[in-house]
């Protein structure tokens, strides 16, 4: 019993915070009426250029959200930062959603939409601009923001690769 109060402690004191980002409602009439269920999509990030996303389906929200933390928890990559913006311009299309990322000067401030600014924040980067210039829909939003994220490179980064 002392083991598993130990483990729940760690999980509370990981400075890992997540956040709930889209939340769908489906129904399905029945022959007793409706039968509703829910999918959910979570961010979590610790800040530190750490992030993960997490998408779920259950019968119950709380269920939904509970099983999208722990796929985003287990999803979490890093990613390199400049200081406190990302090292060069990055421009990304997944299905329909476009986004377009672009370092800004110190004190500028998270400048970005609603799904890639909570994207942005959770990784720890502090002074980025954000465009998205496709589809609005919050999961293809998302995984383009990460994967423009993955696409980051530093400049120690790209000598190690040309064999500077």
């Amino acid at each position: 019993m002392a083991k598993n109060n130990d483990s729940k402690k760690e999980k509370s004191h990981s400075d890992v915070t997540e956040k709930v980002l889209y939340i769908n409602r489906c129904s399905k009439v029945v022959k007793g009426g409706r039968k509703f269920s829910f999918s959910a999509l979570i961010l979590v990030g610790d800040g530190k250029g750490r992030v993960g996303f997490g998408f779920a389906k259950a019968n119950e929200l709380t269920d939904a959200i509970r099983k999208g933390g722990e796929a985003a928890r287990k999803q979490m990559v890093s990613y390199p930062l400049h200081g406190t913006t990302i090292p060069h311009e990055v421009m990304v299309k997944w299905d329909g959603a476009v986004v377009l990322l672009k370092p800004a000067p110190d004190g500028a401030g998270v400048i970005a939409g609603s799904k890639v600014r909570a994207v942005l924040e959770m990784a720890g980067i502090k002074d980025v601009m954000a465009k998205s210039l496709g589809a609005s829909n919050p999961i293809n939003q998302v995984k383009a923001t990460f994967k423009a994220l993955s696409q980051l490179r530093t400049r120690d980064m790209i000598k190690q690769t040309r064999g500077v």
